[in-house]
């Protein structure tokens, strides 16, 4: 053994589960995989298929082309629609041109927009509780007429909102919120408006519940936690707010090489998760890194199981 193996300070790293992908990450990144295997390069895609540079380089380099607009896409090409969901125009407008389209929208995000338009049809005003200008929220405003929804962000908007018709309201809510300060805002709503008619089930998915409990569970026990994501992930940034929520110093990650030794430097137990959009050969590569520099004691928490997964699209399911 080296001099230098010897003199490496121990660094415990307790690694929560569940973490990293869900199933509505696996089928949108499969459906991207499968089009470009049946219909051949290049396969297009509307807004990033998720949240992970990581992920979208890897699908590029398959022959994957990313774009925001619809109208970016050539004719006679497929097109794929990001797991987030897109609002009902853009399908619309890529029939009228006869695009040969494939939608990854998330089962559960698309479960949302169903209980949508049957709130707006009963004559009831939504209010949404999400993050404006999110890719999901674009989405699902996009599913009902114009003035049918209000955004609603923290509890101060609960509080100073006017409905025209307080016994006319219901709430939807984004599936990546944090779910403390869901709660927070979903009683708030309840206090002002007791008709206020809720969404049937969570919305809030299965994913970001599990993965905001697994970071839970292991918080009180760490000195730091990083968390591995992208910065426009919702559901990772708010992995490092119930991390700090619960007292411990969090960092966002994207990659091993992001990795600031100082900031560790007092730490002896170090939590590591990851969002819902980032593989988990981005957490064998942190752990791979930080063992460089540590004698690594590694050590998973699970917190839940997870066996969901989803169908793909007709037509792709044998490519």
């Amino acid at each position: 053994m080296t001099e230098n193996a010897v003199s490496r300070p121990r660094m415990n790293l307790l690694i929560a589960a569940p973490r990293g992908f869900c199933a509505g990450v696996d089928r949108a990144i499969r459906i991207v995989e499968l089009a470009i295997e049946k219909y051949g390069a290049p396969v297009y895609v509307r807004h990033e298929i998720v949240h992970n540079k990581f992920v979208v380089d890897t699908l590029k380099a398959k022959g994957a082309i990313f774009v925001e607009e619809l109208d970016e896409v050539p004719d006679d090409v497929p097109v794929v629609f990001s797991a987030h969901g897109v609002p009902k125009i853009v399908p619309a407008k890529a029939a009228e041109r006869g695009l040969n389209y494939l939608d990854a929208t998330c089962p559960l995000v698309s479960k949302v927009h169903r209980q949508a338009e049957r709130l707006v049809a009963t004559g009831r005003h939504i209010l949404f509780i999400g993050h404006k200008g999110h890719p999901e929220v674009i989405g699902t405003f996009g599913q009902v007429p114009e003035g049918s929804m209000t955004l609603v962000e923290t509890v101060e908007d609960a509080v100073a909102l006017n409905p025209a018709d307080p016994d006319a309201l219901a709430f939807l809510t984004q599936t990546t919120l944090s779910v403390d300060d869901t709660a927070e805002i979903v009683r708030a709503l309840g206090e002002r408006f007791p008709a206020i008619q809720a969404p049937r089930g969570e919305d809030i998915c299965y994913a970001t519940s599990n993965r905001q409990a697994a970071v839970k569970s292991i918080a009180a026990s760490c000195d730091a936690v990083l968390v591995i994501g992208a910065p426009n992930s919702s559901n990772s940034l708010r992995l490092v707010e119930v991390a700090e929520r619960e007292g411990v110093r969090a960092r966002l990650i994207q990659r091993a090489s992001d990795i600031d030794f100082e900031w560790l430097k007092d730490v002896a137990t170090l939590g590591l998760t990851a969002g819902a959009s980032a593989p988990e050969l981005l957490v064998r590569e942190v752990v791979d890194r930080i063992g460089e520099v540590y004698d690594v004691v590694e050590r998973e928490v699970t917190n839940a199981v997870e066996d969901i997964a989803f169908k793909l699209p007709r037509g792709l399911e044998a490519a």
